[in-house]
């Protein structure tokens, strides 16, 4: 839709039918490209730090590490909710990771990151998994 509104702005722009598919033709993949790019978050464990989307955290402050399994998604993301919880969400993401910070300092109690791959996450960052404990497996 919005490749189609531009391409017919421009296509009315250069008064010419001719060329006006170039400009559905340029427009087309960018869109793509840029929508593509928007719904994209990284998540990677570099070194000692956890990077997720523009943010960065230090390894040594998390304490704790969950794997929120896509049934309890809801719960943590609702009722359970701390307002000064650090979130990385995306709705198409059915799985989460609870990352719970040891920092006096800091005002965010945990982290909640939503990834494909939780206990990859968790592994990359050396820290068991705090509801596979609890569970007893």
């Amino acid at each position: 839709m919005v490749t189609g509104i531009l391409g017919y702005e421009i296509q009315l722009s250069l008064h010419e039918s001719t060329l006006s598919w170039i400009a559905y033709a340029v427009l087309t993949p960018l869109v793509i490209w840029l929508l593509w790019s928007m719904g994209r978050t990284r998540v990677w464990v570099s070194g000692d730090e956890l990077f997720a989307h523009k943010a960065h955290l230090p390894i040594a402050m998390i304490a704790r590490a969950a794997v929120i399994p896509a049934s309890a998604k809801s719960a943590a993301m609702g009722r359970q909710l701390d307002p000064a919880a650090f979130l990385v969400h995306k709705f198409w993401v059915k799985t989460m990771v609870l990352l719970v910070l040891d920092d006096p300092d800091d005002p965010t109690p945990y982290w909640l990151v939503s990834t494909r791959h939780p206990e990859k996450l968790v592994a990359a960052l050396g820290l068991p998994d705090a509801a596979t404990e609890a569970s007893g497996r």
